[in-house]
């Protein structure tokens, strides 16, 4: 089964005078059938509310948040270590326990 990535944003902060984002709260999960597991991070964002192209608080998407958190960061690379994680959850290379309350 193939690894399915959601990319969410749960918050972002902003400057109150312009509504530019400076700051954005992401996550990213990976799950394969019982497998899963996530990244959590920031992003610092400058934005300048003169240029072409600014979105202000108000009119940000979640998909506006996602595109520049991908574009300030490693994509591949995020994704990758979330499948590395699974991987190791499928076959694990290490245990712990109590060998005497088994």
């Amino acid at each position: 089964m193939a690894i399915t990535y959601t990319w969410t944003i749960p918050t972002v902060e902003r400057t109150l005078s312009d509504g530019g984002i400076t700051t954005i709260h992401w996550r990213c999960t990976g799950v394969d059938g019982d497998h899963s597991a996530s990244s959590y991070g920031t992003t610092g964002h400058t934005p300048d509310a003169s240029a072409d192209g600014f979105i202000a608080y108000d009119s940000v998407t979640e998909a506006n948040c996602i595109a520049w958190v991908q574009a300030a960061l490693d994509k591949d690379a995020t994704e990758a270590a979330i499948a590395a994680d699974i991987a190791t959850q499928k076959t694990p290379t290490t245990g712990a326990g109590q060998p005497w309350a088994a």
